[in-house]
């Protein structure tokens, strides 16, 4: 809700879709540093790319909990887009 206002559905469409591209981004980013755990001989690169590994974690969880604060709450309203949108993050 903006100042007491619903906001429209599709803009609320919209907040979703913007959800789900950044979980897709942060789904290849990870998949990117989740290869490169532990190939370096430094530790200190390893540390660095373990922390940065977790912190994409971290942030793919919390859009996946804003996203599915924001579908609408009926059991058949989560329509067929936002489904396999998830399923191809592995959500």
């Amino acid at each position: 809700m903006t100042q007491g206002k619903p906001i429209s559905e599709d803009y609320a469409r919209g907040q979703r879709d913007g959800l789900r591209l950044a979980l897709t981004a942060l789904a290849a980013e990870e998949a990117k540093w989740a290869a490169l755990l532990g190939e370096s001989r430094s530790w200190r690169t390893n540390a660095t790319r373990e922390v940065r590994h977790k912190t994409l974690q971290i942030a793919q969880k919390r859009l996946e909990t804003v996203l599915n604060r924001l579908s609408p709450r009926s059991a058949g309203a989560m329509d067929a887009e936002l489904a396999s949108a998830l399923e191809k993050v592995g959500l």
